[in-house]
């Protein structure tokens, strides 16, 4: 037996006899050997009850005020569990974020933590005591320093953060997170009724899932964990059920000085053994998509990235890579099925392909550019600058990737490690290989998000540097994108040769993005910025994707025979996400779910 952290959502600790309930979960553990560190949401809804409060007082309360009023939240609940293990003899302290040395940056209500103090931790430990700590919260500043200190909060997930921090501080054998639900399932059970609950998934997979919003576990929290090799284990608080472990690979050796990742990328990645095709002016009509990968699949052609923009008119672009020794392959099965996919019968109109080969793809990633504006357009700046033109964009909430030519990928590599000062720039091979198990499932999970707009910025000029601009617009007006998808088509405009390039934000932000972008359209060289607030997005999500032909194909088929239209999609190595009307969403979700077998005991079978 060893050290555990276990941490408790504010509805596990809602009342006095939940906290009564933890209590007792928390003395079975110590009593089977372990050594305990409990980290504590605040009670129930008290939270939103402290924000109503500030809300009543101030229709604008300062950042500071709000982190020492809600930091008292959690106060409470640490003082009643340490009295509730006391009553039945077990030695326990209550210790805020600040007793502790939970040490942060000085950002207000959204601060991240640089370091933890463990001396205190340690001693109480030894002496046998059951550490109970306020989670969500930390300090910043030294008195030793002659800096203020202050009293900071992490923002939302704060309190898984706290506890996979302090698992990863203290080298504990596991941190379990417990909650009202019995672990994670393969999608949210409130759209998806026969979701299923999985017995494992991967940090990098779990990571795609929780920032595509599976709230069960923060995006950071999760991001801690695969750094420092630390095993979660989400947790029902009602039951003893094993519930569901994520799995991290051998973490690389690294310091907990930052232990939290300030920087907002945390690796470079680069594959340069790929090739492109590009299928222009085939029909925006559902069914399309799955032809196409369904043709390529039955070929065993691996697909990697795919991307599909959007197009005036009644055609669309679809581009994807492959791996260069297949190109020839690919590109006799596309030619194969072109002239099937025509908008008019006329040969002006048929679909037509487009090929290059030595290519490479350079991506960023990393949880920290989550909610942070400006990283997409940082990393397009940066190689503008160093004179490398982007030929693909297609992103992830954890990751951006773009396709240069294969002479400009070590300076690519090299201007985005300088640019975000990184050290780390692993092939993409190397990731492939840390889960590869046979019975490793293609997909793990689907997410769908009914949050995004979709924004189209027409007539772009192809210009290096331009979507640079574009998107540091929206940074600085605080605007975080989430897709982001360059037409591989380019026409003649106003006698520059332009591009379309479409994004989505959040709906809550769409209408300021759109006006920011027109206001600065005629100095870009743009035209026209629409809007569509109407989108759905859903995505799987699976690490055992890689390398095996046919999943996208099994997704875009069971959108196609629902009759279900996608309008934008965009990949990475281990999700797939697609752009449908709003109103078919949460059909969408289950018909994905659905054909890719999540809801049973036995994985789909896709083409070999």
């Amino acid at each position: 037996m060893g050290l555990i952290v276990q941490k408790y959502g504010g509805t596990s600790v809602g009342s006095v006899e939940r906290i009564q309930a933890v209590a007792e979960r928390i003395h079975h553990a110590v009593q089977a050997g372990n050594s305990v560190i409990v980290v504590v949401s605040a009670m129930g809804k008290s939270t939103d009850v402290l924000v109503g409060l500030a809300n009543d007082i101030s229709s604008n309360p300062s950042r500071r005020e709000m982190d020492m009023l809600l930091s008292t939240g959690e106060q409470v609940t640490i003082a009643l569990l340490s009295m509730a293990l006391h009553e039945r003899g077990q030695a326990a302290i209550s210790l805020t974020g600040a007793q502790v040395g939970i040490v942060t940056e000085a950002d207000h209500t959204r601060a991240r933590i640089l370091n933890i103090k463990t001396a205190r931790l340690e001693r109480h430990l030894a002496e046998g005591k059951v550490i109970v700590v306020a989670g969500f919260q930390g300090i910043s500043g030294s008195w030793e320093q002659g800096e203020d200190v202050e009293i900071t909060t992490l923002g939302r997930g704060g309190s898984d953060t706290s506890a996979v921090a302090l698992a990863a501080a203290m080298q504990a054998e596991k941190c379990e997170i417990y909650t009202d639900v019995s672990g994670i399932l393969t999608s949210d059970p409130r759209v998806v009724p026969n979701a299923r609950l999985m017995d494992e998934i991967t940090c990098d997979e779990m990571l795609e899932l929780a920032s595509l919003g599976a709230s069960v576990l923060h995006p950071r929290a999760v991001e801690i964990a695969r750094n420092y090799g630390i095993t979660l284990v989400v947790r029902s608080s009602w039951t003893d059920e094993p519930g569901t472990r994520v799995t991290s690979p051998e973490p690389h050796p690294r310091p907990l000085e930052g232990l939290e990742i300030a920087n907002p990328v945390d690796a470079v990645e680069f594959d340069v053994d790929q090739a492109k095709v590009a299928l222009l002016r085939v029909p925006d009509r559902p069914g399309v998509a799955a032809q196409l990968f369904g043709e390529l699949a039955t070929q065993a052609l691996n697909v990697d990235l795919i991307i599909q923009s959007i197009h005036e008119g009644n055609s669309n672009d679809i581009a994807f890579t492959v791996r260069s020794h297949t190109l020839t392959q690919a590109e006799s099965v596309v030619e194969h099925i072109a002239p099937a996919l025509r908008t008019q019968p006329t040969a002006a109109d048929e679909a037509e392909v487009q090929t290059s080969g030595n290519i490479a793809k350079i991506s960023i990633a990393g949880a920290g550019m989550i909610g942070r504006p400006g990283v997409a357009a940082g990393m397009f700046s940066a190689l503008a600058a160093a004179g490398v033109n982007i030929q693909m964009i297609s992103t992830s909430e954890v990751k951006v990737s773009c396709t240069v030519a294969e002479t400009d990928g070590n300076r690519a590599i090299a201007t985005l490690c300088q640019h975000f000062d990184v050290t780390s720039s692993p092939a993409r091979l190397d990731q492939s290989k840390v889960f590869k198990a046979p019975d490793t499932p293609s997909v793990r999970g689907a997410a769908l998000d009914l949050e995004q707009a979709q924004l189209a910025i027409r007539y772009v000029p192809d210009e290096p540097g331009l979507a640079a601009r574009i998107f540091q617009i929206l940074a600085d007006r605080g605007i975080s994108v989430d897709m982001i998808i360059q037409s591989q088509r380019s026409r003649l405009h106003n006698d520059k040769m332009t591009r379309d390039i479409a994004c989505t934000v959040a709906q809550a932000d769409a209408t300021l993005a759109r006006d920011v972008l027109q206001a600065a359209a005629s100095e870009l060289g743009c035209g026209a910025v629409l809007v569509n607030k109407a989108i759905a997005k859903v995505s799987v999500v699976g690490i055992g994707m890689i390398h095996r032909p046919g999943i996208a194909a099994v997704m875009f088929q069971s959108l196609s025979e629902a009759g279900i239209n996608i309008q934008m999609i965009a990949t990475s190595e281990i999700k797939i996400s697609c752009v449908v009307q709003e109103d078919k969403g949460i059909e969408a979700l289950n018909v994905v779910h659905s054909a890719f077998g999540l809801a049973g005991s036995e994985v789909v079978e896709v083409p070999a």
